[in-house]
């Protein structure tokens, strides 16, 4: 499963509920993204949201 490794985000479910009230299952998916990062003074590639990006939580490399 796909995961942001900053602030571990990932899949989301629920329901779909239409005006009838008939109710499917769908899934929220986070913008993840795969960028170099600074990682222990080392360049590495990681799998962030682009939440954490925005924020300035990742030092990109």
């Amino acid at each position: 499963m796909a995961k942001c490794e900053v602030c571990g985000k990932s899949v989301r479910s629920g329901m779909n509920v239409s005006h009838s009230h008939i109710r499917t299952k769908r899934t929220w998916k986070p913008n993840l993204q795969t960028v170099r990062a600074v990682v222990d003074g080392t360049p590495k590639k990681v799998t962030v949201c682009t939440r954490c990006l925005r924020s300035g939580k990742v030092n990109r490399a």
